[in-house]
């Protein structure tokens, strides 16, 4: 990374503030939703959206694998929603208008958590009624805990299932072992929920098996919501997610996927979620979440032209 700015070397984080103008047709909002209090881990996850923007300092906006430049594209940052103090019911009907809005005008948004209850909102916020909204996770976790304990980080899949959501529209990559137990497995599976554990994904690709995924929710959905949680990532690569395990995903197979998700056309958001900066070590999982945004990025640019 250069140590000054060079003009031959444009920052992402330049890119995020707007510095490059283009006349694009498509168009990507970024939208920080700071929420914290829904966290079954107590943590600083509404630290989370600005500790990402501010990693794209560190960053280009070259993808030299895909000979692709970001400046070519517009984006728009509309900063960050205040929810941090906020309970995750009261916090509900303002992110889900919050997405809303930052989708006015633009093809897709990335929403910067929080935690992982910004999920639920975020797919209301594609389609109020829900029966044609699909819903991609790569996580670690099921997230079907009970409701009766309240809305939290551990049940945005179990709630949208109560709001509506057919079970046939989720598909859950990255399920763990030991990360989960056998009665919400049993409720994945009756609902119809597709789950692709870990192991089915040593025995083919996480690329192959996201893009499968996509193709199939494209069928039943008008638009999807992919919820990424870092935690999907080893707890190797990802220090800053209280919920990480040994043996989850890498960073570039994360990364590859936030790429697929981009170039998606029905695919209008995605969150990554579960990031607590003060829980970092030399700024790895934040350099994931950055990386993941960059690489929606870069994937968004290779959508046919609407």
């Amino acid at each position: 990374m250069p140590t000054v700015d060079d003009p031959q070397w444009p920052r992402a984080s330049a890119w995020l503030a707007g510095e490059f103008p283009t006349r694009s047709s498509q168009s990507l909002a970024v939208l920080g939703v700071p929420l914290c209090r829904g966290s079954m881990t107590p943590g600083r996850t509404d630290l989370a959206p600005d500790a990402v923007r501010a990693i794209l300092r560190r960053f280009s906006t070259y993808d030299i694998e895909h000979d692709v430049d970001l400046r070519q594209l517009a984006v728009r940052d509309v900063g960050n929603l205040d929810v941090a103090s906020a309970s995750v019911e009261e916090a509900f009907e303002p992110i889900a208008r919050g997405i809303g809005n930052a989708l006015d005008g633009c093809q897709a948004v990335i929403v910067l958590g929080g935690d992982n209850a910004v999920t639920r909102p975020g797919c209301h916020a594609l389609n109020r009624s829900l029966n044609r909204c699909g819903l991609l996770t790569l996580d670690a976790h099921l997230d079907l805990r009970d409701l009766t304990r309240g809305l939290s980080n551990g049940n945005p899949v179990r709630a949208l299932l109560d709001d509506g959501l057919p079970g046939g529209n989720i598909v859950q990559i990255g399920i763990q072992s030991f990360a989960n137990s056998q009665a919400y497995a049993r409720v994945a599976s009756e609902t119809g929920i597709r789950v692709v554990t870990k192991q089915e994904i040593r025995a083919s690709s996480v690329e192959a098996l996201v893009s499968e995924a996509l193709a199939e929710l494209a069928v039943r959905a008008d638009q999807i919501y992919v919820d990424l949680d870092l935690d999907v990532l080893d707890r190797i690569f990802a220090p800053a997610t209280p919920g990480s395990r040994p043996g989850g995903l890498a960073p570039d197979d994360l990364r590859c996927v936030a790429r697929i998700c981009g170039a998606h056309p029905k695919v209008r958001a995605m969150d990554l979620v579960e990031l607590d900066p003060t829980r970092d070590v030399a700024d790895a999982t934040v350099m994931v979440a950055g990386a993941c945004l960059l690489s929606f990025a870069s994937g968004f640019l290779d959508r046919p032209l609407s």
